[in-house]
């Protein structure tokens, strides 16, 4: 076993680990306490967290298992392997949190929200399970869909043995693509269980792969992404902010449309696309997705 902290003052711009990880941008991680998103206004927290994280292009050629939690002023670590560049990559750790919310509109709503919850960044999740994620995200309450998740990889994910442990990687494609529709609808996927094995058939197959998106014009890498089964819009910016690095993307979902109709009713144009476009220029324009990340988590737990 490796370990390490991570001193919070080296990072340009305040962390909170339970915020970032508890605000329904990424479903991969659980909690050891098992209480993942089973608390309301989720931030501050010292919990252990932990995760299997893939090889990723750039930063690790393997598969890793992490520990994580927040104490004081560091980020404690054990993994199988050096994971700073991980945790550095997955939560965004070189991101000048500072400088971002600093540039931000001055509105009393978003300077709540920064108050709120500071320190919360964006995740970088690995991309097909963050597409499988938000497939499986539509009409659901953030602890469920987590549930699913787990359960994907649970009865689909390879074992990998760490500290007396078993863990359960997430479903590679060719591994979901395999399962029939009425297995994965055994693990409670419901309508969206097609949608899932159709999407890891098509990445398995090679007839497209979410980070293709990568280097496309913001709204052209969205469209590439709606050709997934069961990826509209609003899945695909979720895709393109929480795993592909659009950080001006901004997801319209009920939290964002309530943020909408209160504060900014110019912004509704009728459409998902004028509408994403006039409501990204009325938070920022380049890193609209971090205002709307601090929104979302800011409405959904009661604020006002």
């Amino acid at each position: 076993m490796e370990t390490g902290v991570i001193s919070i003052d080296d990072l340009a711009g305040p962390f909170d680990l339970q915020a970032t990880v508890e605000s329904g941008q990424s479903y991969l991680w659980s909690r050891l306490d098992g209480k993942m998103y089973t608390t309301d206004d989720a931030h501050g927290g010292q919990a252990w967290y932990e995760t299997v994280v893939p090889p990723l292009d750039g930063v690790s050629d393997e598969q890793a298992v992490v520990r994580i939690r927040q104490v004081d002023d560091g980020i404690e670590w054990e993994s199988t392997t050096d994971a700073v560049p991980i945790l550095t990559h997955l939560l965004r750790l070189d991101d000048d949190l500072t400088e971002i919310t600093a540039g931000a509109p001055d509105e009393p709503l978003f300077n709540r929200a920064f108050e709120q919850y500071r320190g919360l960044r964006l995740v970088r999740d690995p991309p097909f399970a963050c597409l499988i994620s938000f497939i499986c995200s539509a009409q659901m309450r953030v602890s469920r869909i987590h549930g699913m998740q787990q359960r994907l990889a649970a009865e689909y994910g390879k074992s990998v043995e760490f500290d007396g442990r078993t863990y359960q990687a997430f479903p590679t494609p060719e591994a979901l693509a395999a399962r029939t529709e009425a297995e994965l609808r055994d693990l409670s996927l419901g309508y969206r269980a097609p949608y899932v094995q159709r999407t890891a058939e098509m990445v398995a197959d090679g007839e497209a792969d979410p980070t293709a998106a990568v280097g496309r014009e913001y709204e052209a890498a969205r469209e590439y992404l709606t050709q997934f089964v069961g990826v509209g819009d609003k899945v695909a910016d979720c895709v393109l902010l929480f795993s592909l690095g659009y950080l001006e993307a901004i997801p319209l979902d009920t939290w964002i449309r309530t943020a909408i109709e209160e504060y900014y009713p110019d912004c509704e144009q009728g459409n998902y696309t004028d509408t994403s476009r006039a409501i990204r220029g009325r938070f920022g324009g380049e890193y609209a997705g971090y205002v709307q990340t601090y929104v979302f988590n800011y409405l959904r737990n009661g604020g006002e």
